[in-house]
């Protein structure tokens, strides 16, 4: 892989009937699935999906968000994703989030999270990034 200095995806997400309410505006939970699929799509991209770390013998549940919302997605819209690593040394993985709408080209939500590594058998926390992270992060960061 080639070592960039902003390892950042966007991935196109339909807001489907099922996201909004009866006005036809998203509701706000929504939004942070939006980042999932930003989180999900950025693992396939570079190789450190949910399954590559679970398969390395470890799970990374979120254990912070945040969004702030700055205008209203609606049924049918079409959200842009962009999903941005946060490099940092500490045990954990950081992503930052914009959402724009695809139509109207405006930005929509921005966000954050946090997440960290346990022990898939015992739920432990590490508190050291694990080897296979260490990798991709020499082979993938310019500090």
């Amino acid at each position: 892989m080639t070592k960039v200095n902003n390892l950042t995806t966007e991935v196109e997400v339909l807001v489907r009937f099922n996201e909004a309410d009866p006005l036809g505006i998203v509701w706000h939970g929504h939004y942070i699935r939006y980042f999932e699929d930003g989180r999900e799509d950025f693992g396939k991209r570079f190789g450190i999906g949910y399954l590559d770390f679970f398969n390395r013998g470890f799970v990374i549940p979120v254990v912070s968000v945040d969004c702030s919302f700055k205008k209203s997605l609606r049924y049918g819209d079409t959200v842009i994703v962009e999903t941005s690593f946060i490099p940092c040394d500490a045990a954990k993985i950081q992503f930052s989030y914009r959402l724009f709408n695809k139509q109207t080209q405006d930005l929509v939500a921005t966000g954050h999270s946090v997440q960290v590594f346990l022990d898939k058998e015992h739920s432990i926390l590490q508190l050291l990034n694990p080897p296979f992270f260490e990798d991709w992060k020499r082979k993938n960061i310019e500090y």
